[in-house]
């Protein structure tokens, strides 16, 4: 990568997605920007390791008053409130990098 390239937010998130799972508010923790970013950039970062041939590895929320998982949401952002019993205690999704199959 460019000299350049090695300073951006995005490049910031890759290299902490590589250290395990985080949640979105980890991963600002650590790079400095807000968690609304996060979400946007990590859109972004999908794209691009799907070019690297490698892959965006979400575990999906979950509600912590019923157990129920949000496995088909495709948005990457946490829930408002869970479907089943409405509960707006849910815990975040949580992102990680892994080698594409």
């Amino acid at each position: 990568m460019p000299v350049a390239a090695l300073d951006t937010i995005r490049h910031k998130l890759i290299v902490e997605l590589t250290d395990g799972p985080l949640s979105a508010r980890d991963i600002s923790g650590r790079i400095g920007v807000s968690e609304k970013e996060v979400y946007d950039h990590l859109e972004h970062v999908r794209k691009t390791l799907h070019r690297l041939g490698r892959i965006l590895i979400v575990k999906p929320a979950e509600c912590f008053k019923c157990g129920f998982i949000f496995e088909k949401r495709k948005r990457l952002k946490k829930p408002g409130k869970c479907p089943l019993c409405r509960s707006e205690f849910i815990h975040p999704p949580l992102f990680s990098i892994g080698e594409e199959l």
